[in-house]
């Protein structure tokens, strides 16, 4: 559990009464990263939503192949800066991460019990409302990173 409080200091939460706010924060915990650490990895359950509080996390999409076991490569997105969301995909069916994120530097995260908080939301329909509207929003900006990173990669 962490403090209401910290969930208050992020623009990401501003939608949530105090009641609201409170039910998250007793399903979330703050945890720490070492440099290097693998905080999402692509293909596992997506069981947690964060929120960067200090540090730094690089955002990569992988690209694998169903016809050589072998094949991975990693394309660098963005960087994930203090106070954004990431892990999404667990508000979202089928509930699998879709990227990975890789802690740059020692890092603190929120880290947000995602089955305790989609059971909040099927008991709190404003709660359940706000909150997949903050997540569009956050998707729609990770997509507009990555058209820019194509749009740069062409020749």
């Amino acid at each position: 559990m962490i403090s209401p409080e910290l969930l208050r200091r992020f623009l990401f939460f501003s939608f949530l009464d105090d009641a609201q706010l409170k039910a998250v924060a007793m399903i979330a915990d703050e945890i720490s990263y070492d440099k290097g650490a693998v905080i999402i990895e692509v293909g596992q359950p997506a069981d947690a939503l964060f929120v960067l509080i200090e540090g730094d996390v690089s955002y990569y999409l992988v690209a694998t192949s169903e016809h050589d076991p072998y094949y991975k490569k990693e394309y660098f997105i963005s960087k994930i800066n203090p106070g954004e969301v990431f892990g999404a995909s667990a508000m979202i069916e089928p509930y699998v991460y879709t990227a990975t994120l890789q802690a740059d530097k020692p890092s603190k995260a929120i880290k947000i019990n995602a089955p305790a908080l989609r059971a909040l939301c099927e008991l709190d329909l404003k709660l359940s409302c706000g909150l997949h509207r903050a997540i569009a929003q956050v998707m729609m900006e990770r997509l507009q990173q990555t058209r820019i990173q194509l749009v740069a990669a062409k020749p």
